[in-house]
């Protein structure tokens, strides 16, 4: 935390503080107003995604822009499809291939505005893909990383089509798209996939993975196990938990519903953090990974939205029982975060 707070956290905020200067010249009102409010009110995914950069300082500068650009693209795409007047799933395809071709260096650049009507953002979208291509030039171990990144990213897109399209269509879509990986992950309910894949942590943790010269695709492999689907599952079941009144009034997609009941919430949330902590156990610097877990248990169960719902209220005592040392630590630390520093 020593790291963070000294080097992690100032150095987003910096850039951060850059990307949201270039966003303010977008000429495109309505790109510029999405591109704002992004940076805006996620700057925490950011800041959140930067603590890999914690485990290597002497490689922050490659590290922190890259995720920190990363992010950001997701963060922007993420509030364009919420609240487009588009629901066509090419359009959002599209525009989501702007993340695959940021981690995939050899692809050409797009036109990823081509299928919607606000289309000139003067370059901003092009220059977040770029700053990550000068980002991953620069790790030594990323030819390694690439296909299991790729394909990371390849289902956050997926989930980001399927979850924008119409709401009549969505759950078909999310269902269909779950058939065809059903055989492979059998131990996980379909929203609990789709949860999934809608953390970026893994394609981080691989981004720092990649800054080892010496990578092996053993390593990358028992990284990809590990992460996905139980880290990123309890990252994204975690968001959804404590979204669900926010969620329900504003008519939106919330993986959390699809449980029976809230004791059913609390049992597998309670379940896939005890599998990521297993399979964490087996990384190199287990301790961190450990620490991630921890701090995702701590963050969102020490959200304020959490007190303002009693059912999700209930099921944070629920998970919060017992709870190791580090989990209390990084509770009290979120809460003291969220007071003083926003």
């Amino acid at each position: 935390m020593y790291r963070v707070y000294k080097y992690i956290l100032p150095e987003v905020r910096s850039a951060l503080s850059a990307w949201q200067k270039r966003a303010e010249l977008i000429p495109n009102e309505e790109l510029r107003k999405q591109a704002l409010a992004s940076i805006a009110s996620k700057q925490f995914h950011c800041e959140g995604g930067a603590v890999y950069a914690a485990a290597r300082l002497e490689v922050r500068d490659v590290l922190i822009p890259l995720i920190v650009a990363f992010q950001t693209i997701s963060d922007y795409l993420d509030n364009l499809c919420d609240r487009s007047t588009s629901m066509d799933p090419d359009d959002f395809r599209l525009l989501h291939q702007s993340m695959l071709d940021a981690v995939q260096p050899e692809e050409p650049l797009k036109d990823y505005y081509a299928l919607r009507e606000d289309k000139d953002d003067g370059g901003y979208l092009h220059a977040l893909v770029e700053q990550c291509r000068a980002s991953i030039a620069r790790l030594p171990g990323y030819s390694t990383a690439q296909s299991s990144i790729v394909r990371l990213v390849g289902l956050y897109t997926d989930l980001q089509v399927y979850k924008h399209i119409h709401p009549d269509k969505r759950e078909d879509a999310l269902l269909t798209w779950w058939q065809s990986y059903e055989a492979e992950y059998p131990e996980l309910a379909w929203n609990e996939f789709a949860a999934a894949t809608g953390s970026t942590l893994g394609v981080f943790q691989l981004f720092l993975a990649a800054a080892d010269e010496h990578l092996t695709n053993r390593e990358v492999e028992q990284i990809r196990e590990a992460y996905f689907p139980y880290v990123c599952g309890l990252h994204i079941l975690l968001d959804y938990l404590i979204d669900q009144e926010e969620d329900r009034v504003g008519g939106d997609l919330n993986f959390c519903n699809y449980y029976d009941g809230q004791g059913k919430v609390v049992e597998r949330i309670g379940h896939i953090a005890e599998i990521a902590t297993v399979r964490i156990s087996s990384l190199p610097e287990g301790r961190f990974h450990r620490m991630i877990i921890e701090g995702l248990l701590a963050l969102y169960l020490s959200d304020s939205k959490v007190r303002e719902q009693e059912e999700v209220k209930n099921v944070s005592k629920r998970l919060m029982r017992n709870s190791p040392l580090m989990r209390l630590f990084f509770w009290l630390n979120s809460r003291w975060i969220r007071k003083h520093m926003y």
